[in-house]
């Protein structure tokens, strides 16, 4: 029989806050942390959610040692520390670190490759600070990097390589990534509007996220949830547009499901990836009622965050933990009309529900897609 895997402590930095219960205060509230920012020099301003960077220096000085970090890492570190506090590490703890693209921002006006631009030497950075014994896992798969790092650390403890685990997900608005999503006209001209008619593109974010797996959660944890089941499928459908029968999603939702041993029925709640551009969204309806999950409450974050790269799937699995501690469903922001070709249960405001089922789901470039089941213990 295999081990049963436990989230047990989390934490997040985002525009909304520098720990869960702000974020959650403000969610519960309505507010957004999008907005219109000057990111590219002769460029006008986008919308983004993006962390006051007084107040992200302000905190780091408060908490942490005032060493040689870039403004990610003091993000990472802010995320992290609270969970390092609370958990011992031993020789048996996995690190793993999950971005997209880490600190791209290092390449601005360099003509030689700054050693701290490697993901490997960002993790093992981190790492080190806290002190780690193991080598750090770097995942990095586009946007469904943050829902993957969950499943990495749940197959690895299940297969007997760690005790336990210390996840961390984030990525910062950079001018290389304005850019890119810029330079296939994939950017919102307004706040984005996931799943509405209206919508017409990504608002992009920035934050970082943390959580806690083990296979051996101690009696006085606050919260305890399991990573039920757990799935990433390919679909090779194409390198920056979602498939649109939806067969990668499909197929994700369905092996993490089975795993789960949890029919659609049981699913109280779907946190999902809804970045409002076109395809994406609709590809989303389409896996989603292949599945039987048109009734289920769903929402998307990208609304409150913008889309976080590779926090996003950390992120919004966090929140959607948090929901169901608190049984409230959380709207999808700008949600108004239905702007899909098949039946969603989109969430327009905050509501009492009973949670002990979650689907999280996450899509990405190159075809990527992933799905997680948790289940409120």
């Amino acid at each position: 029989m295999m081990k049963e895997i436990y989230i047990t402590d989390y934490n997040c930095v985002t525009p909304l806050g520098f720990d869960v219960e702000s974020n959650w205060k403000a969610l519960l509230e309505g507010k957004s942390g999008v907005a219109l920012h000057k990111i590219i020099e002769n460029h006008e301003a986008f919308f983004v959610s993006k962390i006051d960077s007084e107040k992200l220096e302000e905190e780091f000085n408060k908490n942490l040692d005032k060493q040689d970090f870039t403004r990610l890492e003091k993000m990472f570190l802010l995320s992290l520390k609270p969970l390092v506090e609370r958990h011992s590490i031993s020789d048996e703890t996995a690190f793993i670190l999950s971005t997209t693209k880490g600190n791209i921002s290092l390449l601005k006006n360099e003509t030689t490759l700054p050693e701290g631009v490697y993901l490997s030497k960002l993790a093992q950075k981190l790492a080190d600070f806290f002190g780690f014994k193991t080598k750090p896992i770097v995942i990095s798969n586009a946007c469904v990097s943050g829902v993957m790092a969950i499943s990495v650390a749940k197959n690895m403890i299940q297969a007997g390589k760690f005790k336990d685990a210390f996840v961390v997900a984030g990525d910062e608005i950079s001018e290389f990534v304005i850019s890119g999503f810029n330079s296939f006209q994939a950017i919102g001209s307004e706040p984005c509007k996931p799943y509405d008619k209206t919508r017409n593109g990504i608002n992009l974010g920035e934050a970082t996220a943390s959580a806690f797996i083990t296979s051996t959660p101690s009696e006085n944890e606050k919260l305890k949830f399991k990573v039920l089941g757990d799935s990433a499928i390919n679909d090779a459908n194409h390198i920056s547009g979602p498939s649109r029968t939806g067969d990668g999603l499909f197929a994700s939702v369905q092996n993490a499901m089975k795993e789960a041993k949890v029919s659609s029925e049981q699913i109280d709640f779907i946190s999902a990836h809804g970045t409002a551009t076109l395809y994406n969204d609709e590809m989303e309806a389409i896996a989603f009622n292949r599945m039987d999950l048109q009734n289920v409450p769903l929402n998307s974050m990208k609304g409150y965050y913008g889309h976080c790269l590779g926090a996003s799937g950390l992120l919004e699995s966090i929140i959607s933990m948090e929901s169901a501690l608190h049984n409230i469903l959380i709207p999808s922001k700008n949600f108004e009309e239905m702007g899909v070709s098949q039946d969603l249960n989109i969430i327009k405001e905050n509501q009492s529900a009973e949670i002990k089922y979650i689907l999280k789901t996450a899509s990405g470039f190159g075809g990527c897609n992933a799905a997680i089941v948790l289940e409120k213990c």
